[in-house]
């Protein structure tokens, strides 16, 4: 049985407090888009996890797939399975795409063992995996707050644009993202923020990511601007980075940005 995650962008994100657990509670928006893993797992047995495509750094055992199967293991008699990911989605990009493999893989498990879960079931499992997991389960468009783990969907719908994504020769820790932001109260919600034109956005709509990262990486904020330039109507990096995307009317002309970045129409 093979399913295919997908990546979403970050509409703004906000860092507004620091918990006292260690983490931020933040407001962003997140949207799925067409950039796509795929995920197939088999009868097999024994347990194993092979992955193909994009190198996946780390030891097997902390991928989050695998800890998906030893998670819902603990509750709900799983017989041995080959797991097989083919990566894809840019690793260390801000598009989520570690938190969709483990989302779609729960979807995975509970179709294929026939567990009968529900998405509220799914999504309190997927949250324990990670904080922005749980989107995946539905994957439409939410206001997400909190730690980025509690949704209210909203309306929205970019289908008549064109996204494109561009990924430079750079990779942006999330620790390294967090260590030069200073969190502050939002003053106008991005549940309001994100109602305007979209021509409005690049006036209202930020990343707080943005500044300390663009210090960092020169490289992100030119690829920001020469979206501006080829006439995006908004940009951003999303999450974390590197990665960044822009809206468009129409199909833009990227050619002499090519040859040092990854470019995805989405």
């Amino acid at each position: 049985m093979i399913i295919f995650p997908n990546a979403k962008i970050n509409i703004g994100l906000h860092v507004v407090e620091r918990r006292p657990d260690g983490y931020h509670n933040l407001e962003t928006i997140f949207y799925p888009i067409k950039l796509k893993d795929a995920l197939e797992i088999i009868a097999a047995e024994e347990f194993s996890f092979e992955s193909s495509g994009i190198d996946i750094p780390g030891r097997t055992e902390d991928n989050l797939c695998v800890k998906g199967y030893q998670l819902l293991k603990k509750d709900f008699d799983l017989s041995p399975i080959k797991i097989h990911l083919h990566k894809h989605i840019p690793i260390g990009a801000g598009l989520g795409g570690g938190s969709a493999d483990a989302a779609f893989f729960i979807r995975l498990l509970n179709q294929f063992f026939s567990l009968g879960l529900t998405d509220e079931l799914m999504m309190d499992y997927a949250r324990k995996l990670g904080a922005d997991c749980a989107f995946f389960i539905k994957n439409s468009p939410v206001y997400a707050f909190d730690k980025g783990d509690e949704f209210e969907p909203i309306k929205l719908d970019l289908s008549a644009y064109t996204i494109v994504l561009i990924m430079p020769p750079v990779h942006v820790s999330t620790a390294e993202a967090y260590s030069g932001v200073k969190p502050s109260p939002v003053k106008i919600s991005l549940m309001e923020l994100i109602q305007n034109p979209i021509a409005d956005w690049k006036k209202h709509i930020k990343n707080d990511f943005e500044e300390t990262i663009f210090k960092h990486h020169p490289v992100i904020r030119g690829v920001k601007a020469s979206l501006y330039e080829a006439g995006a109507i908004y940009a951003s990096m999303s999450g974390s980075g590197a990665s960044v995307f822009g809206i468009f009317e129409k199909m833009p002309d990227l050619s002499h940005l090519e040859n040092d970045n990854r470019i995805f129409y989405v």
